[in-house]
């Protein structure tokens, strides 16, 4: 049974005005954020609220939502791009202002909440708590924003399908950036959104960047790839994410992540690998004296061959050509020091990791076997 606006609010259906405000009231009271209450189930009472005020039942369908939204329109794709273009413009001056705030705020070290945005934009709530952090719940769509505090964040991330001009571009100076309960909350950061935290960590959830073809303007049935690559950087601290898919990259001295798919490039010194993907042209840039390591039960030939590893000093080596190498045998010639064998080379518990010196010496040539004759194949010796 689909949940009602009346039933939202925990009034039977022909309320009166009355009565639908003391109950929003009421509810507002318990699950405002500022009173600890959940910020999600206080958007819904509100927005049953709201609803009900216009004589709307039912909350709105995905349909309806989609419908409504700033990147939906049955015109033309001119008006659509025009419309949009005004509305992401309007969007990056509001987040603008919203810097500006939290950055007042910061000097004077106070404290203070205030809602930035449109129901038609997306509205966010910032709040500036006294530790310094900044939270930010809503979905961040378009527009820079700078911050010298850690932030935390409860809500997706998203850039701007139709112009680069009004990226998302958010930018941490002191402290790190973390998400709540990226997985349980379904958070992600995609479509072609810039996070960088100059000193400090990124814990993130998954993250998606976006590859799509566009007709050229100027040639007929010609068409192009736009990319719109998610970039996370963390250049002194460490990036934790899930899942990394389609046109992303990270850099960071340390990367912890789950699996990596098409087109991913990682750069850092150490890169922890604890799911079982690492497939379709994927880069892995590792930095001098720096390691890889897998976690996961399987071996390197459930890697994708058409991923590449690349060296600081620019030396490349495909998984293809690692993977015509058993583990074993890396160990045995980079490892001679048995003592050492489970300290520094691969075969460690049911993984196995990979040292930027094993790769930068690696020789993909056999070795050379000496030429038997017949007489020494059979034991015999030539006089």
């Amino acid at each position: 049974m689909v949940e009602n606006n009346y039933d939202i609010l925990g009034i039977v259906e022909g309320s009166t005005e009355k009565e639908i405000r003391d109950a929003f009231r009421r509810l507002a009271l318990q699950f405002h954020s500022d009173r600890g209450g959940e910020n999600e189930q206080f958007i819904k009472i509100k927005q049953a609220y709201e609803d009900l005020k216009i004589g709307k039942k039912y909350p709105e369908t995905d349909f309806e939502k989609l419908k409504n939204s700033k990147v939906y329109s049955e015109d033309s794709e001119a008006d659509i791009r025009r419309k949009n273009q005004i509305l992401g413009q309007e969007l990056f001056k509001e987040m603008k202002t919203a810097e500006e705030w939290a950055s007042s705020l910061n000097r004077s070290n106070n404290t203070g909440s205030r809602l930035f945005g449109s129901k038609t934009l997306g509205e966010i709530e910032l709040e500036r708590k006294a530790t310094g952090t900044l939270s930010i719940k809503g979905n961040f769509m378009a527009g820079s924003f700078t911050y010298d505090g850690p932030i935390i964040m409860q809500g997706s991330i998203t850039s701007p399908s139709w112009t680069q001009e009004y990226q998302t571009n958010i930018r941490v100076t002191n402290g790190d950036f973390k998400f709540i309960n990226p997985l349980e909350n379904k958070y992600k950061i995609e479509n072609g959104a810039k996070i960088t935290v100059e000193n400090g960590d990124a814990i993130v959830g998954n993250v998606y960047g976006r590859k799509f073809r566009v007709e050229d303007p100027v040639r007929v049935g010609v068409f192009q790839i736009q990319e719109h690559r998610t970039r996370i950087i963390a250049p002194k601290g460490k990036i934790i994410a899930e899942n990394l898919v389609n046109t992303v990259s990270l850099e960071a001295d340390s990367v912890i992540v789950l699996n990596v798919e098409d087109d991913v490039i990682i750069s850092a010194r150490e890169i922890l690998f604890y799911g079982g993907k690492l497939t379709y042209d994927s880069v892995i840039e590792l930095k001098k004296g720096g390691t890889i390591r897998f976690f996961e039960n399987f071996s390197i030939q459930g890697l994708s061959g058409d991923a590449i590893i690349k060296l600081e000093n620019g030396k490349k080596i495909r998984l293809f050509d690692l993977k015509t190498k058993k583990i074993k045998d890396l160990a045995d010639e980079f490892v001679p020091n048995k003592e050492n064998y489970n300290k520094d080379a691969t075969m460690v518990g049911h993984g196995f990791t990979i040292t930027y010196d094993m790769l930068d010496n690696l020789s993909m040539k056999p070795a050379k076997k000496q030429k038997q004759g017949w007489a020494s194949k059979f034991g015999f010796s030539r006089k």
